[in-house]
C-alpha cells in the first residue's frame, strides 16, 4: 500500500507531532511537529523537514546550523497521530548544543541537568 500523509490524523492546526531518534544508538533526540507537506519532504528528501510553529514556516533541520538530521526510517504510531523519525544525526539535535533536547530529569523531586553542552 502506498503511504499518503494526507491520511495521518493531524491535530485542528495541521500538525502531527514526530519524535526524532538515533537510528544507531535508540537514543531520543528531539520531537517537533510536522505537518502533511513537511512529511512529504522528509520522505522525498532525505533531509528531516518539520514545521515551526512559532516562525509559521518549514524548518529543515540543520539548514543554518549545520545539525542536519539525514532519514533512516519514519514510522507511524498505531493510531497513526504520531511519528517516529529515526535519523543519522550530524552534531547536536537540541539548539543549547546538547545530543538531545532531553537533557533535563526530574530525580526526588528536583530538576537535574544530566547531559552539558556539546563541545
Amino acid at each position: 500500500m502506498r503511504f499518503d500523509p494526507e491520511t495521518l490524523k493531524f491535530d485542528a492546526n495541521g500538525l502531527v507531532p514526530a519524535i526524532a531518534q538515533d537510528a544507531e544508538t535508540g537514543d531520543v533526540l528531539m520531537m517537533a511537529w510536522m505537518n502533511a507537506e513537511s512529511v512529504a519532504r522528509t520522505l522525498a528528501t532525505g533531509r528531516v523537514t518539520y514545521w515551526s510553529r512559532s516562525r509559521q514556516a518549514f524548518w529543515v533541520k540543520g539548514e543554518s546550523s549545520g545539525h542536519v538530521q539525514e532519514l533512516v526510517e519514519m514510522r507511524l504510531d498505531c493510531d497513526r497521530d504520531c511519528l517516529l523519525v529515526q535519523v543519522r544525526q550530524t552534531g547536536p539535535a537540541c539548539h543549547t548544543n546538547r545530543r538531545s533536547c532531553f537533557y533535563t530529569a526530574i530525580r526526588e523531586g528536583e530538576e537535574v541537568e544530566i547531559m552539558a553542552p556539546m563541545a
